[in-house]
Order: C-alpha cells, then sequence, then structure tokens
C-alpha cells in the first residue's frame, strides 16, 4: 500500500486512489469465526420419546359403475342394457352408498352431447359426486387409429359396439 507523505516541499502532492482492505478483513474474519462457532449448534438434536400409535388403515375399495353409451343413446350399466328411467333409479340407489361408487361414463365417438349432459345432470340430481369419462389416447395418423379400433374388439374377447373406434375422415 501507498501512504502519503507529509513532506510539502517536494511539491507532489496527490490523493492515493486505493482501497483499503484491512477493514473488510477484520469483517470477513469475525464473520468466519461467527459462523465456525454456530455451524454445531445447529445440527444439534433433542431427543425426546413420542408415542406410538398402532392404527390400521381401512382400505376401502370404491365399487366403479361403468356406464356405456352407443352411437344411438343407448344405455349400458356394467354391460347390461337400461333405459334413462332406470338409469335415474339406479343413480339414486347407489347415491346412498358408503363409500359411493365411481361412475365412469364411456361414450361413443358420435355421441350426441345432449345425451351426456341428461346422463351428468341426473347423476348430479340423484348426489354422486364421483363422476368420470373414459377415453383413448389420441393417435397421430389415420392408420394408427385403425390398427387401434381393429385391434381393441379382439382384445376385449367380443366386446360390444360402444367400444368401437370409428375414426372419420377429415374434409
Amino acid at each position: 500500500m501507498a501512504f502519503g507523505s507529509f513532506d510539502n516541499g517536494s511539491g507532489r502532492s496527490h490523493t492515493v486512489s486505493e482501497i483499503n482492505m484491512v477493514p473488510l478483513i477484520d469483517v470477513m474474519l469475525v464473520l468466519l469465526v461467527i459462523f465456525i462457532i454456530t455451524a454445531p449448534l445447529l445440527s444439534h438434536s433433542i431427543k425426546i420419546n413420542i408415542p406410538q400409535a398402532t392404527a390400521q388403515p381401512v382400505e376401502q375399495e370404491p365399487k366403479i359403475v361403468d356406464l356405456a353409451v352407443d352411437a344411438g343413446g343407448m344405455l349400458f350399466w356394467n354391460e347390461q342394457p337400461i333405459s334413462m328411467d332406470q338409469l335415474k333409479e339406479r343413480f339414486a340407489a347407489e347415491a346412498v352408498l358408503d363409500p359411493q361408487p365411481d361412475l365412469r361414463i364411456r361414450a361413443d365417438l358420435n355421441t350426441r352431447y345432449e345425451i351426456l349432459a341428461q346422463i351428468m345432470s341426473s347423476a348430479r340430481q340423484a348426489g354422486l359426486k364421483r363422476l368420470g369419462f373414459i377415453t383413448r389416447p389420441g393417435a397421430d395418423t389415420q392408420a394408427t387409429q385403425e390398427a387401434a379400433g381393429a385391434a381393441a374388439p379382439a382384445a376385449a374377447g367380443g366386446a360390444t359396439g360402444t367400444d368401437q373406434v370409428q375414426p372419420q375422415a377429415k374434409s
């Protein structure tokens, strides 16, 4: 470090433009000592005995209701044909069960939305709370859709017409 002199006789008085690093080093050393002292205290734990609970979890698998709708609007409750009036009665009967069943709606590609809206409205009015839709993942090409549509009924082993996917021609 350069220090200025008190000698005015030389005629060269200039300002010292260097930063004094001694105070910064002192602060860093103090912080280092503080961290060295406090670091072991942060990892200290207190050993306590906590009570042990021995409860078995209740495993209730909710019943699943599969409601299929074909392109013509025919309804199938777990693969059995059903009318809209019978459907409302079944919804009311299933809504009082504990736990409520999961209602899974599987609709044909060409099913009118009006039919689906009536089904969802009937389920909600009956008090069913768990409602979902079953869909097939989309395919990128027409060939893969046709292959999936042809393979699905064969894999299902005599599946109904609601399981078949009808590819649409794009215009």
